[in-house]
């Protein structure tokens, strides 16, 4: 799973296919899925996408009272179960109880994340953005193994970012308990992460014939936004002044209909049989970036979210993080 293997497939797909178009000819009756961060933003579409295609959506809940409402017109077979990233022992509390009672689990989306935060710590001082983004969900990942290797093809996506461009793992101070702290590297550094997870993460569903891979949605108007002001998003140049979307943004953002296309075909792609880890975005495998373009800070992926070793020491690193909580 090196940049050797981000060769893209030609899915036919691209930018502007929404989530009911990938999965449109996807038979998913009677399959089980867990959605993480499934009543906002892509993830609610990407449930609404699974349910109508009669897929059992199960979805972690930190907060009822918005859940509740948020889930309340979606129609098929879906359930709430409490669960908070940021707090590993009700991560634990909802593995294993569903560990317990479900028959298999075919789908894992790992897509809740937070963005550019203030400083906030979690855990055992863990800074909130790795400690959620990665952490919470490799944790809820490890509890749920046994099911997902005893369910034939399961796969989990582990939603990245183009963010992961910003920063690799800071493998020396990774919880900025030394340099002071700076949201956009922290958040860089989750979202890489989270492709390295995804990346180890294949190695070890290998033998049951599961499947793991790391998606880029794209730029989306969603919740995720919430920790930066209107000045800042002014600079980033996604919306105007007047708190409308500015030319790039309506240029290229997407919906949240679009921006769930890339985890519903990286769950459900029979293209992606035999090509685990890989880092997908636009409803196909990223080629690696291009520097010469004037695109690179947008498209494609860096060497340092595709390495191995990479991905080894930080599923070890992480698992002695873990087992200290």
């Amino acid at each position: 799973m090196a940049l050797a293997d981000q060769v893209p497939v030609n899915s036919g797909l691209g930018a502007k296919s929404t989530g009911a178009e990938v999965i449109a000819d996807r038979d998913l009756a009677g399959k089980v899925a867990i959605v993480t961060g499934g009543y906002s933003g892509i993830g609610l579409e990407t449930v609404r996408a699974l349910a109508k295609k009669g897929v059992r959506v199960i979805v972690p809940v930190r907060d009822r009272t918005k859940a509740g409402p948020a889930l309340a017109g979606v129609a098929g077979a879906i359930e709430m179960a409490d669960m908070d990233l940021g707090n590993l022992p009700s991560v634990r509390r909802f593995a294993e109880g569903l560990a317990a009672s479900l028959p298999k689990l075919d789908l894992l989306i790992n897509n809740a994340g937070i963005m550019a935060c203030p400083e906030t710590r979690v855990g055992p001082g863990w800074e909130a953005q790795f400690g959620t983004n990665h952490l919470g969900h490799m944790a809820l990942t490890l509890g749920l193994m046994d099911l997902l290797t005893r369910t034939e093809g399961a796969r989990v996506v582990a939603l990245s970012s183009t963010g992961h461009k910003i920063s690799g793992i800071r493998w020396d101070d990774i919880h900025f308990r030394v340099a002071p702290y700076e949201k956009w590297q922290a958040y860089g550094q989750s979202k890489t992460a989270n492709a390295l997870f995804a990346n180890a993460l294949s190695r070890r569903l290998k033998a049951s014939g599961g499947h793991a891979f790391a998606v880029h949605p794209g730029g989306i108007f969603t919740p995720l936004q919430r920790h930066l002001s209107i000045q800042e998003q002014v600079r980033l140049g996604w919306i105007n002044e007047d708190g409308s979307p500015s030319a790039l943004a309506k240029a290229g953002f997407k919906t949240t209909e679009e921006g769930c296309s890339t985890t519903l075909w990286a769950a459900t792609s029979p293209a992606l049989a035999g090509k685990p880890g890989v880092y997908c975005e636009d409803c196909d495998i990223a080629a690696p970036t291009d520097p010469t373009s004037p695109f690179a800070r947008f498209r494609g992926v860096e060497a340092h979210a595709c390495d191995d070793v990479a991905a080894e020491r930080l599923w070890t690193e992480s698992e002695q993080m873990l087992a200290g909580v």
